[in-house]
């Protein structure tokens, strides 16, 4: 970590120059089947940035009932890494990871928006529902509120509108009901 001029700078290796963290970009990897939390504790033990969006689930057992964490996108999970070759090898190093989603396998940066969103909705505990990905619709912004500022797909799911937030690179989306939200078209 370096700091130039009040901006924090950080570099994966010393030997690299510095990158400055706007350089920094959120990609999805693809995972073995329910190994996303090993592969995620292990790129944080590494130093990469994680982030592994889970819910809770109660599921029931012949002798009793318990609530368990579960990825909310099987398979999948994001990490925030510079540009650099040597970022994507020490993702790609670690057990259990398929690769980068996207061309080639060199993948595709995920827009901060989109990740930041999905972090909302998690963090304000906000009820949802997984919802089949939406390519087309009309973008609306929520105004107000604790989810102020969240974009998404306006949708209608049995007569209640809801937002559906899509993270494009691996074609999953959320729905949340967002009545009693105000909304403007993006």
């Amino acid at each position: 970590m370096t700091q130039i001029g009040g901006a924090t700078y950080f570099r994966e290796d010393p030997t690299q120059p510095a990158i400055s963290p706007a350089e920094y970009s959120w990609f999805a990897i693809q995972t073995k089947a329910r190994h996303e939390k090993r592969v995620a504790a292990e790129l944080e033990e590494k130093g990469v940035v994680a982030f592994l969006p889970l819910s809770t689930e109660v599921h029931q057992w012949s002798d009793r009932r318990r609530q368990v964490q579960l990825p909310l996108f099987s398979n999948y999970l994001f990490v925030r890494i510079g540009q650099d070759r040597s970022a994507r090898v020490n993702v790609l190093q670690t057990s259990g990871v398929f690769g980068f989603v996207g061309l080639r396998g060199i993948g595709v940066p995920i827009p901060d928006e989109q990740i930041e969103t999905v972090q909302a909705i998690i963090r304000e505990k906000v009820p949802f529902s997984p919802h089949p990905f939406v390519e087309v619709g009309q973008k609306v912004r929520v105004r107000g509120g604790s989810l102020d500022g969240l974009c998404g797909v306006l949708s209608a799911i049995n007569d209640d509108r809801s937002l559906i937030v899509s993270v494009d690179s691996i074609q999953r989306s959320l729905a949340i009901r967002i009545d009693g939200y105000g909304l403007e078209p993006i």
